[in-house]
């Protein structure tokens, strides 16, 4: 007997009837990107290496110990699992000069690779939906983005998440703020960790966003980035946050928040629970002005975020608000094999005219007791039973059974008017 294969570790099958879970809230998406005019937009699964080692930073977490990366054997080139995919929708946007005629508003789906421990609502593949608007400089558009997580928020009956919001300013600003931050940690470098060493030159803002909750009292006591901003950076901020105030958005301004990526600037942003353990980020983004020229595009702003399909569906079920798994309409119990085509005939008419009918399959030793079969139409959810049986179809009629109501009668209905009775199966 072969040896049996099994799923990579951290990359998860996803079944009936999670998966329909997955479709009901994707398609709350498509639905809310509608609604704000955004574009969906599918670019590949593999992209080059360089793209990210450029756009995410040499020293990010995610460059340094995350990354899929291999050699293509056939020619050599360097290749990476997309890790996220802000960098590759500007790889897009940029190679296909999208731009040209203006900004653009796009969102996307699919799945994300990156080699940690896997944990909870975490995984080696994940999924994200993205929203990014590109060639938009004001602050209207950042506060259109965190209003579009709240509308979402809303749509999917999610609660209990809460918006943090800072500003990293501008290049000239943060170097002023970096020099201060070493200056700052050198002082106190006996109290570093091994990870706040190895960042104190190469990357200092990201010693900010440490977890070890031995450096937290000193963490706190670190310059803060709002201190070196100037004027413009400022005013960027406060017009963001007059936008959400006048919405009636509360938040809280979170100094620490600095994200994971090297290509932030200005306005970033997390929705955050305490309902998933240290994993509490829901959604996060930001404004990233410089990417597009970082991968050899011409100049243009852009701000995004991105959320995890499964830390959102873990949240929804911790919350008691994920929806059931959708049920059939009807279920077609087909006793014998002599009436089975035209109890196809009928049950694809009712199909035609929007009914969902789960049809009972015959096995290998026939189509299986009456009683046997109203289990399975039980089991099913369905709300009705189609019962072709051979009196009824020689009748020209088909018995249709309310399964959830034991007070309704059952009744009888044409074979050859399915399409008009079908509104009544829909309708109640």
């Amino acid at each position: 007997m072969a040896e049996q294969l099994r799923a990579v570790k951290g990359m998860n099958d996803i079944l009936p009837p999670e998966s329909a879970r997955w479709e009901w809230f994707e398609d709350k998406v498509r639905a809310l990107m509608a609604r704000y005019g955004y574009a969906n937009m599918r670019t590949p699964i593999v992209e080059p290496t360089p793209l990210f080692v450029r756009g995410l930073g040499e020293v990010t977490d995610i460059v340094e110990k995350e990354m899929y990366s291999f050699e293509d054997s056939m020619n050599g080139d360097k290749l990476t699992l997309r890790p996220e995919n802000t960098a590759g929708i500007v790889r897009a946007v940029t190679e296909h000069s999208m731009l040209y005629d203006g900004g653009k508003r796009i969102y996307y789906i699919g799945p994300m690779f990156r080699h940690e421990r896997p944990q909870r609502g975490r995984y080696r593949q994940f999924h994200q939906v993205g929203a990014e608007a590109l060639g938009y400089a004001g602050p209207d558009v950042d506060a259109e983005l965190i209003l579009m997580c709240r509308a979402l928020w809303r749509d999917i009956g999610l609660h209990d998440v809460r918006l943090e919001l800072n500003s990293l300013g501008q290049p000239d600003e943060r170097k002023a703020h970096r020099e201060a931050l070493i200056a700052y940690f050198e002082q106190h470098r006996d109290q570093l960790d091994v990870d706040a060493q190895r960042r104190l030159y190469s990357n200092p803002l990201r010693i900010l966003d440490t977890k070890n909750p031995a450096m937290q009292a000193l963490v706190e006591g670190a310059p803060k980035l709002m201190d070196y901003l100037g004027e413009a950076s400022l005013a960027h901020f406060n017009a963001v946050r007059a936008i959400l105030d006048a919405n009636g958005l509360e938040y809280r301004i979170n100094p620490r928040l600095v994200r994971g990526m090297d290509y932030y600037n200005l306005t970033v942003f997390e929705w955050v629970t305490d309902r998933l353990g240290s994993q509490g980020t829901v959604c996060g983004g930001g404004r990233y002005d410089y990417l597009i020229e970082q991968i050899g595009g011409k100049p243009a702003p852009a701000v995004g975020w991105a959320l995890g399909v499964e830390r959102v569906l873990e949240l929804l079920k911790e919350l008691g608000s994920i929806p059931p798994a959708p049920a059939p309409v009807a279920y077609a119990v087909v006793p014998s094999a002599t009436v089975l085509g035209t109890a196809m005939v009928t049950i694809e008419a009712l199909r035609a005219a929007g009914v969902s009918v789960l049809m009972h399959a015959a096995g290998k030793d026939g189509p299986g007791s009456m009683k046997s079969q109203f289990k399975r139409a039980d089991v099913s959810g369905a709300r009705y039973a189609l019962i072709f049986g051979e009196d009824e179809v020689s009748q020209g009629q088909v018995a249709v059974k309310p399964l959830r109501d034991a007070s309704a009668a059952q009744t009888l209905r044409p074979l050859a008017q399915a399409g008009e009775w079908a509104r009544e199966l829909l309708n109640a």
